[in-house]
This record gives structure tokens, sequence and C-alpha cells, in this order.
């Protein structure tokens, strides 16, 4: 029997000599090298991030030529399109000459608001929100990092934005890769949605400092963070983006330590209800009426920052890759997420029975997961399981990874900030797709949320 050749190799593992491997060893590696690295690594990320920035260190969004506005974003004929322009010199003519021009999102606004006016009144040319109703908030979480949280947030903030809605993007993850995306400057802390979590904490002290005061005891200390926290407002940590109706509360490293800061303000302030921070930021200051949609973007965690963010949410989208551990761990995540909240539950309405006062339940709009990353050739089977055991909380469409996703990702930006001439036209369009319909999912439940909160006003009245 003739040996293969490949049968006689030893794996990479045998045969190691100690001394060698002592000798390629290095140094012991101390905190100051952790410095070291970490000041390295900002460099080198600021120096990646760039790519996708202007020569004046910046991010602009690019332009959009006639075709993508004909083909995605205004649902008009491309010749209709140039007549309505030649019509009417006083819209946005782009740059640009002959068949194609160039135009500006603040511009493709414009005009969506003069074809909604003067338009076909059959013809969707601004997206639907009904009257009177509050901006849906969005959560997207899953307590296992990697599974496409940051890039599904983004890119539906993006497909929001595009199709006409004004967008809010909170980013709650210490790592800040949403900011990165979005181009955000965010020196310290002051900056993130820390302030804001700190006055909540400082406005239920000053109630309790006004209960203390009557009875004669003293009062709760208030220090300097606190005092400050208060004068914080919402205009303070929201800033502008790249894009024209997306704004943002971006995140940093010192985020991290409101993990450690909550739970301890929770101890001096037992009845404190932390979960609420976040919500009653967004009701206050007309934030809900201000937006249509807000993201928050979370870390992979179920911390008090999640908490928080799904305390908020009316839409809760956790995002999962194909595989078993991330379908085992998605699970554990169901599972952690019912005894968090049926704790917080049990706790407040014990308090709330006390008082005589009715009981309150977390209830959320919608709720799906998403299978994200998708290889249809590879993982068909095991995502049909997936499918079959959470049932119609599945999204129906599987979010297949794309050469386009790549491509776009290395300039730290979306896949809609791409610009299709860098592209070949058929990974263009299949990029594009695969994200289209992701956010067609969500739109379809958003736009049932809204139906159902409309329904339910006209009941009232």
């Amino acid at each position: 029997m003739t040996t293969r050749k490949s049968d006689i190799h030893t794996p990479p593992y045998h045969n190691l000599d100690p001394a060698s491997c002592g000798a390629r060893l290095g140094d012991p590696v101390d905190t100051t090298r952790f410095a070291q690295a970490a000041a390295r690594s900002a460099h080198g990320r600021s120096e990646l991030a760039k790519r996708g920035y202007a020569p004046d260190g910046r991010k602009h969004l690019r332009k959009f030529s006639t075709w993508e506005i004909c083909r995605y974003l205004i649902p008009v004929a491309a010749a209709h399109f140039r007549r309505v322009l030649k019509t009417n010199p006083d819209l946005p003519q782009g740059e640009g000459s002959s068949g194609t021009r160039w135009f500006t999102l603040e511009e493709v606004l414009s005009l969506r608001e003069h074809f909604a006016t003067e338009g076909s009144s059959t013809k969707e040319y601004k997206p639907w929100r009904p009257k009177g109703v509050k901006a849906k908030v969005t959560a997207v979480a899953n307590f296992k990092g990697g599974v496409g949280k940051t890039s599904t947030a983004a890119h539906l903030a993006m497909a929001a934005a595009l199709d006409g809605y004004r967008v809010l993007v909170i980013d709650l993850d210490s790592q800040g890769s949403m900011t990165s995306i979005l181009g955000g400057d965010v020196p310290d802390e002051w900056s993130t949605v820390f302030p804001l979590l700190a006055r909540d904490y400082a406005r239920a002290v000053s109630q309790r400092n006004q209960v203390r005061a009557a009875g004669g005891q003293p009062p709760l200390p208030l220090d300097e963070t606190m005092t400050a926290a208060l004068s914080t407002k919402a205009s303070d940590v929201i800033q502008k983006t790249h894009w024209p109706n997306i704004d943002l509360i971006g995140a940093q490293l010192n985020l991290y330590w409101a993990e450690f800061q909550i739970p301890v303000w929770r101890m001096q302030l037992r009845d404190w209800p932390l979960w609420d921070a976040l919500p009653n930021f967004l009701a206050s200051e007309g934030i809900l009426d201000d937006y249509d949609i807000v993201f928050l973007d979370t870390p992979p965690a179920l911390g008090y920052l999640t908490i928080n963010a799904l305390s908020a949410a009316d839409i809760l989208l956790v995002p999962l890759g194909a595989s078993f551990l991330e379908f085992d761990s998605t699970g554990r995540f169901f599972d952690m997420l019912h005894a968090t909240f049926a704790s917080i539950e049990e706790g407040d309405n014990a308090q709330r029975r006390a008082a005589g006062l009715p009981e309150q339940r977390f209830e959320w709009d919608a709720v799906r997961t998403i299978l994200t990353r998708y290889d249809a050739g590879q993982q068909a089977d095991l995502a049909n399981v997936v499918q079959a055991y959470f049932d119609n909380l599945m999204a129906p469409h599987r979010q297949e990874f794309t050469a386009l996703v790549g491509q776009a990702g290395e300039r730290v930006s979306g896949i809609y900030e791409a610009d299709p001439k860098d592209f070949n036209r058929d990974t263009y369009l299949r990029g594009r797709e695969v994200f289209d319909r992701t956010y067609a999912d969500f739109k379809e439940l958003l736009l049932g949320c809204w139906w159902r909160d409309a329904q339910m006003m006209e009941e009232e009245d």
C-alpha cells in the first residue's frame, strides 16, 4: 500500500522545542504595555476611519445620481423627473449636464416635498406617519457580540433617512462603533447619554429631598456631577451628522463607567427606577415629536444601559447568525430578558400594590429576530431550524453577507454611503437589495405599530 505524502506530515503542534518557544516569548507584559497598545490602536483607528473622510477631516455624504433618485428615492420616471426640473428652475437642479445630474440628500428631500405637493396623489413621495402619534423607539440588542447589531442599526437608520424619515441614533456601546460610522465627535462622557441618566437620578434625589425636608430629615447628597447633570439638556448631547436627517448621541470609552455608577446611585436611592432613566429622557423635551424613529444601538451585554434601552423601546430587533452557538446564545438572551423584566415588574408592582396603584407590565409593540451574515449555500438547513423554533418572532428576510458590505466596511461606512460608480453594477444592486429588504421588513413593523396606535387614538376619541 502506497503512503500518501499528506499522511506523513505531523500536526504543527507536535515536536515544539521549549527553549525555542521561550526565546520567542518576549518579556513579561505589565500595564504599561496595555497603554502603549491602546495609544497605537487609537492612532490606527483614527487613520483607518479617515479613509471614509474628506480632506477636511470630516465625513461628507456623497451625492445621488438621477438614476438612484428615480430608482430608489422618488417614484418617478427619469424623463418626467427631468421635465419637472426644467419646468421649475427654482427647484434644485443638481450638478452635471446632459442626462445625469447629481444631488445632495438635502436637495433630494426638497424635491420630495415638491413632488408630494404637486405630484400624483396615488404615489408615496413621503413616508407615512399618522398625525398625533409619537416616534417609535427601536432597540437593536443581543448579548452576543459580532452578530451584526451595529451594522443592522446603522443601515436601518440610513435606509429610513433616505426614505425621508427624521432619525435619532443613540449609541449606548462604549466601543463607539456606531459613532465612528456616523462621524461623531465625542470628547468625553458628557457628550454621551451619561449626563441624561445622571439627570434622571438627580431629579429623583431632588424630589426625595423635598419630602425629607418636609419631615425634618437631612437631604441626600448631590455632588458636583449631579448638580451639573440637572442642567443638561437634550441639545447638549445631540449632534448633527453628515446625514441631514440623522442626528446622533454618540458614545466613547468612558460611557462604560455608567455600568458601575448606576448601581451605586440605586444603592443610595433604592426606589429610583433606574430602568426609566432613558425612557424619561426620550419622553421629555419633545424628542419623540422632533423625530420619526429613534434607534438604540446597545452593548453586547444585558447591563444597565441595555436594560434602559429595552425599557425605552417600542420595537426590539435581535440580530443573530445562522450558527448553533448564536442560536443558543440568543435563546439564553430571551431567557435573561424574561427573568430580568419579570423581576423588575414584581418589585415595582409590589410597591404599587402597597400604594393602592394599578400594576404595570413591560410591553413591546413588536419583537423580531433577524438572521444576519447569512450564507444560503452553507446555512440553509440550520436557518430553517432557527426559523422553526423562533416562529413568529423571526423576521421573514435573511440578511445575506455580500461583497458590498465588506468593501463598504473597509471605509467605516454603510452600504448606502457607497457610490455605485465604485462597484460592479450587479454587486451594488445585490448588496443594496439585501438591506433594502431588511428595511422593508422593519418598515412593515413600523407602519403596523403606528396604524395600531392611530386606531386606538380614534377609539379613545
